[in-house]
């Protein structure tokens, strides 16, 4: 019997709602949680950002490992790719999420909750990304790409690892093991981490909620004659996508990545409600605003530069131990720096409202 073909758009409505959920009543953010490591010494949301990443690493190589998903079809495991393009792309995302104060996910959820200023942000950078993807920008990053991609012998972390001599297999479960394990052990070493319940749950049910979009697209929705793109939890493209579905639904396909959004919105949105958390916010001065559409379409531009955002890389593409995505991802948090700690210092948040407090 052939797999529905809507079981995936099921999939990413689902993940969507239960990430918003999570990610409103923990505050899930990795710029959020720089914030508070640097500079105010609270390494909870970090840790919880580690442990989501330990548990998408370890779940996404097991369902790997069981022949669950192909991770080799999607897009952070692809032979070729940019070093230098993806590096810098992550520092312009890093940079505009600090300018935003909040990557695009948290945008979403933050929208749900009643935040207007996360409309323009959601907006934005649905609109810079789509320009940099496929439209004006689009040349220039396609001329960067091809005058700086590479095809390098090993594009993974079990690559590297079976250069020693080792066996796929063994490859696999010996640098998900490390990879997980020492963010596990990074998450726990920290005294209050390990008494904050509501933490290490959202950390646990972020990093299953990965490996099960790996699932849902690679397993469930399988289908060599309406074949779908194998990919997890990522919302750069997706907005894109999204914006341009609302506006041209005619024609489109709903996929996965498009039923997140909603999905992540929703979430919050009853969450809020529920705990009374819903509560209407605007931009406070011209320059408030300014700041913020800047650091959208920073956010658009270096997300589809860097193929990803702090989760489409720092937790989908890292969960496939792809080499890429650590670049990718230490540029974001490089980009990040520059603007919390660096020479291009961004103020902290205008709102105590948007700045997340870890759930205890």
């Amino acid at each position: 019997m052939p797999p529905d073909p809507h079981v995936t758009v099921y999939a990413g409505f689902l993940i969507g709602f239960v990430f918003g959920v999570v990610g409103l009543l923990s505050g899930f953010c990795l710029m959020s949680s720089l914030r508070g490591y640097w500079g105010q010494g609270d390494g909870r949301l970090l840790r919880t950002y580690a442990l989501a990443m330990g548990v998408a690493v370890a779940a996404t190589q097991l369902l790997a490992g069981e022949g669950f998903v192909d991770l080799g079809k999607s897009i952070y495991l692809q032979p070729s790719f940019s070093a230098a393009l993806m590096f810098a792309g992550g520092i312009i995302f890093g940079y505009g999420m600090v300018l935003s104060n909040g990557c695009g996910s948290r945008a979403l959820i933050l929208l749900g909750r009643g935040n207007l200023r996360s409309l323009v942000v959601v907006i934005v950078l649905g609109i810079a990304a789509q320009m940099t993807l496929k439209g004006l920008i689009a040349p220039a990053r396609i001329a960067m790409l091809q005058a700086s991609q590479s095809t390098p012998n090993f594009i993974s972390l079990p690559a590297l690892a079976g250069t020693l001599g080792l066996g796929e297999t063994f490859a696999r479960a010996l640098a998900g093991t490390v990879v997980s394990g020492a963010l596990m052990i990074f998450a726990f070493s920290h005294a209050a981490f390990r008494r904050s319940a509501g933490q290490i749950a959202a950390g646990v049910i972020i990093g299953l909620l990965v490996a099960g979009g790996w699932y849902a697209t690679g397993y469930l929705g399988a289908d060599d004659f309406n074949p779908v793109p194998v990919t997890s939890i990522t919302f750069v493209a997706p907005v894109a996508d999204t914006v341009q579905y609302v506006m041209l639904s005619t024609g489109l396909t709903m996929n996965f990545g498009i039923a997140l959004v909603p999905g992540v919105m929703l979430g919050s949105l009853v969450t809020a409600l529920v705990t009374r958390r819903f509560h209407l916010e605007a931009y406070t001065s011209p320059r408030h605003m300014l700041r913020s559409v800047t650091g959208a379409a920073f956010m658009g531009s270096g997300g589809a530069m860097a193929y990803g955002c702090s989760i489409g890389q720092g937790l989908t593409g890292v969960s496939t131990l792809a080499l890429a995505s650590f670049v990718a991802i230490t540029g974001i948090v490089a980009g990040a720096a520059i603007g919390l700690r660096g020479p291009l210092r961004v103020d902290g948040p205008t709102s105590s409202r948007d700045s997340a407090s870890p759930a205890r």
